[in-house]
């Protein structure tokens, strides 16, 4: 698989954050963001004319804290809630959970390596700490489901969630190249997850780049080991695209 090119002015670039951005951590709130990729992603994103979002599982609110002061463009919930370039923000309904939250939060007490994550119009658990109880997890999930016609179950790494059925990261990649600053230009998606292969294929189908971040078959066409990879791709795009800029300075 190939490594990754680097970006022209004319690309739109959409990045996940955990196992992309930042390593996956025992607790979402444990992850630790490198002190370059804030500063880096600023650049990135002044460099592209604004065209470079986030696009996660997580929530905005998150994403925000772990890349303050540094507020993007961003997805999250899986596409559930989104925040434009201009600030306006959009939420996809989603049907009261409490109906499952009970049995889910029970399952939980009798296992303490289990992790409910309440997010908003969603719901993950986390099995990375008791991975003999994925079984267990998939058949809670799945009954609880049955509750929410309106909800779909997602399985990612060492995670099951429950999510609107019309959030999706490929559905919100699509809402913002229909947008200023990133309508008309190449998309470029980085992600490390199964949930990040509908992306993948979608920019790929509009004559895009998807990098997958890790090991696992995917339908990427070209690859990088690690975050820590990802961050040395971003530096030597900025340098790129700062040289790119320098030339077509006019002359005096």
């Amino acid at each position: 698989m190939l490594e990754p090119p680097l970006p022209g002015p004319g690309c739109a670039l959409f990045l996940d954050f955990d196992g992309t951005l930042a390593d996956i951590a025992a607790h979402p709130q444990a992850v630790r963001v490198a002190s370059s990729v804030t500063p880096s992603l600023a650049a990135l994103a002044a460099a592209l004319g604004g065209a470079l979002a986030v696009v996660s599982g997580r929530p905005i609110a998150e994403i925000d804290h772990f890349l303050a002061p540094l507020q993007l463009p961003a997805a999250g919930v899986h596409g559930a809630e989104r925040r434009r370039a201009d600030g306006a923000w959009q939420r996809l309904a989603a049907p009261a959970l409490d109906t499952v939250l009970g049995s889910l939060q029970a399952l939980c007490a009798a296992h303490p390596g289990l992790l409910l994550e309440e997010k908003s119009g969603a719901i993950a658990l986390h099995y990375r700490q008791a991975p003999l109880l994925e079984g267990q997890c998939l058949a809670a999930m799945t009954q609880a489901l049955q509750q929410l016609p309106d909800m779909a179950l997602m399985r990612g790494k060492q995670v099951i969630e429950l999510k609107p059925r019309a959030a999706g990261k490929d559905a919100a990649v699509r809402a913002f190249l229909a947008e200023t600053p990133f309508q008309g230009r190449q998309p470029w998606f980085f992600g490390d997850d199964v949930t990040d292969e509908a992306a993948f294929e979608a920019v790929q189908a509009l004559d895009g780049v998807a990098v997958k971040v890790g090991e696992g078959i995917t339908r990427a066409r070209h690859r990088v080991a690690d975050p820590a990879a990802v961050h040395r791709w971003m530096e030597e795009a900025l340098r790129k695209l700062a040289a790119a800029a320098e030339t077509a300075k006019p002359t005096r």
